[in-house]
């Protein structure tokens, strides 16, 4: 089993987001979790990444049950990437040792080659305050970079591709695939349609999850 989620309830201002949850994924599962906005799917995806911790209930990813030690088996891609003030290498290799050939590797399964060797100074270029100077599309193609470049086996994924256009869209959804092929994954998304590829897709409300 490669997530275990039981019986978890998480509370915002004494008012119940979720009741009672309980979640399980087999190794290279994928699950799929849809529901309103609000309904607290990234709470959920949140606990088992190991960036909350449940205030009761158990979750247990990877054999870790530990938020510390979850953190590590875990690599998490949101809807609105997070970059550093940092050049492009630094945002994928998070100051950790990477050879140029697995660098160049990772860039290529995230589909950032082309563009990468358009820029005067390459993999070294800053991306700016806040990824400001890269587009939406590009700035998550680095976060799933980073992502491949951790080599968890556990990917969650929090409304990956919502706010991207359709061309740029499709690029990132190739990234995604060489992201999650042969891990397990938990993905959230508001809209039903973009979860089509699941083994199972559960619907969260009211708290609790109902599969569909």
């Amino acid at each position: 089993m490669s997530i275990r989620a039981e019986n978890l309830w998480f509370t915002y201002n004494d008012a119940p987001v979720l009741r009672g949850i309980d979640l399980f994924a087999d190794t290279g599962e994928h699950i799929g979790i849809t529901g309103m906005s609000g309904c607290g799917k990234s709470t959920l995806l949140k606990l088992m990444a190991g960036l909350y911790r449940a205030q009761d209930g158990a979750v247990e990813v990877h054999g870790a049950r530990r938020p510390e030690d979850i953190r590590k088996n875990v690599a998490m891609v949101m809807q609105n990437a997070v970059l550093f003030p940092a050049s492009i290498r630094e945002n994928i290799t998070c100051g950790h040792q990477m050879s140029e050939e697995n660098l160049r590797q990772v860039c290529e399964a995230a589909q950032l080659t082309e563009w990468i060797a358009s820029l005067p100074d390459g993999i070294d270029s800053f991306v700016g305050e806040r990824g400001g100077k890269v587009s939406g599309g590009q700035a998550q193609r680095i976060a799933i970079a980073r992502a491949i470049a951790k080599n968890a086996p556990v990917i969650l994924l929090d409304e990956a591709t919502s706010a991207l256009d359709s061309d740029t869209g499709s690029a990132v959804l190739a990234a995604l695939e060489s992201l999650t092929r042969g891990r397990t994954v938990v993905s959230v998304s508001h809209r039903y349609e973009t979860l089509a590829g699941c083994s199972r897709i559960y619907k969260l409300d009211g708290g609790r999850l109902y599969e569909l």
